[in-house]
């Protein structure tokens, strides 16, 4: 999908209209669904119908909306800051609209988009606090089947809560000093025990413990969170993982965390990039835990975001080490790691039944030195082998284990981008896995899985290692076993 594919063509903002006056034109179902949303604000709203149908005149009674009975005029647009065309005869709401727009009046046609200065969101009203679903008029009826859901998802206490937080405003922006501090006391609102009262209807209660906590003016703490972004795609991304990069103050990130993942923290958090890949280090290790410790120690809250599982090939216990020895806390966030991506990819059993029963995580670089790595030994005992970082090592990775006695016969599987909507994926043998350290078109993160179980993975989205040479798919063997 390209970039300009992923723009809005609208910017979805909240239009102040309390006391303000907004008219709609119409005598039915168009003009009552517009009343209807309408009705969830404060706006003073106008209906102007010369015919209006029985269920619209008892809404607006019941409402106390105004109701005039004419046919549409232009005087019946002065003073109104937002205008809906809802007739049901198509040329005059465009010409209502015309009307509005001559007067700078942003106006809505029911059903006709080049006639919207805006479109009108699904609702989930909590007031004050309101969800707007927009489609941009090209699906009204997925805006409303994802209202529904929402709808389901939010507690009705979160509106009591919200007005609560509202008598607070002023006394927290004067009590407490901008930042962390601030946000800290937030969370303890929306979260804790006051957030409990409210939703038990002991809203006096409540209001005593936010009192009180505002009162003992809880210096911020700071705190590190090593947090696993799995392979890149962003709906691998754990909820906890999503949850604690929506409270960071700064987020570390790697250079193989894509940046729409990066985004997916609070928008007005620090980013800062660690660049730490193969070949290409903006930061040394030892950099990166400084600046750790001095973010954290300054009372800041901090998202370390590392491609895949911080605790396979992360150097999470450099950083560990690091924040023990200043004494600062920090929790570790597990992530999808990248053998279990590519393995998902390619329908692939990194153990199987009577097949293979132990698995090995490697960089491969353990094959470079003299001595053979016990896991080397595994594999010829039906282990199976997952490579990272495994394209330039491909040669000698396959020449260490056809030495150590692993059949050169013995399937691969090779994915670039695991997990990923741009992945790459390749199978053939241990002897065809050379080629690999050629394949200078891979860029990005290659995962390499040796071993007997993989010959029971799916190649119908795969291609060989090998292309000039044709070669027959491995079997699917072990299906069923």
């Amino acid at each position: 999908m390209s970039n300009v594919e992923n723009k809005l063509i609208a910017f979805p903002a909240f239009f102040k209209v309390e006391g303000e006056k907004v008219a709609i034109f119409g005598n039915g179902d168009e003009a009552f669904a517009k009343l209807r949303l309408l009705s969830n604000t404060r706006a003073d709203i106008i209906v102007y119908a010369n015919a209006p149908e029985a269920d619209l005149v008892k809404f607006a009674e019941k409402n106390q909306v105004e109701i005039v009975r004419e046919s549409f005029s232009s005087k019946h647009l002065e003073n109104a800051v937002m205008v809906f065309a809802g007739t049901g005869d198509e040329a005059l709401d465009r010409h209502i609209v015309e009307e509005a727009r001559a007067l700078k009046i942003p106006a809505n046609a029911v059903d006709q988009p080049d006639y919207c200065d805006f479109y009108t969101p699904a609702l989930v009203n909590r007031a004050p606090l309101a969800v707007a679903i927009g489609t941009e008029g090209a699906g009204p009826v997925l805006g409303q089947i994802v209202r529904a859901r929402i709808d389901q998802m939010l507690s009705p206490s979160l509106g009591p809560l919200a007005r609560l937080a509202q008598e607070y405003r002023k006394a927290v922006d004067y009590m407490l000093p901008r930042g962390v501090t601030r946000r800290v006391f937030w969370r303890r609102f929306f979260t804790g025990d006051i957030a409990d009262k409210v939703a038990m209807g002991e809203t006096s209660q409540a209001r005593r413990i936010a009192t009180r906590i505002l009162r003992e003016r809880e210096e911020a703490q700071g705190h590190v969170w090593l947090v696993g972004a799995g392979p890149g795609a962003e709906d691998l991304l754990t909820l906890r993982a999503q949850r604690v990069m929506m409270e960071a103050d700064v987020i570390l990130y790697d250079a193989l965390v894509p940046e729409a993942v990066v985004n997916m923290g609070r928008r007005d958090a620090e980013r800062v990039s660690v660049g730490k890949r193969k070949g290409c280090h903006s930061k040394s290790q030892d950099e990166i835990n400084a600046l750790l410790v001095e973010l954290a120690g300054s009372g800041k809250r901090v998202v370390r975001l590392k491609s895949g599982d911080p605790l396979v090939y992360g150097r999470a216990g450099e950083e560990m080490a690091a924040l023990r020895d200043a004494n600062i806390s920090y929790e570790i966030v597990p992530g999808i790691t990248s053998a279990f991506a590519a393995a998902a990819d390619f329908d692939l059993p990194l153990t199987l039944r009577g097949v293979s029963s132990s698995l090995v995580f490697t960089t491969g670089h353990d094959l470079t030195g003299a001595a053979l790595p016990d896991w080397a030994r595994l594999a010829i005992s039906g282990a199976t082998i997952a490579v990272y970082m495994g394209r330039t090592v491909a040669a000698t990775v396959a020449s260490r284990l056809m030495e150590a006695g692993l059949d050169e016969n013995t399937t691969v599987a090779v994915v670039e981008n695991a997990g990923r909507d741009t992945k790459k994926m390749m199978h053939g043998t241990l002897k065809n896995l050379p080629v690999l350290e050629n394949r200078h078109d891979l860029s990005g993160p290659v995962m390499v899985i040796i071993g007997d179980s993989v010959a029971g993975a799916s190649y119908e989205n795969s291609t060989p290692l090998i292309q000039s040479v044709p070669q027959e798919q491995p079997q699917n063997t072990y299906l069923g076993v």
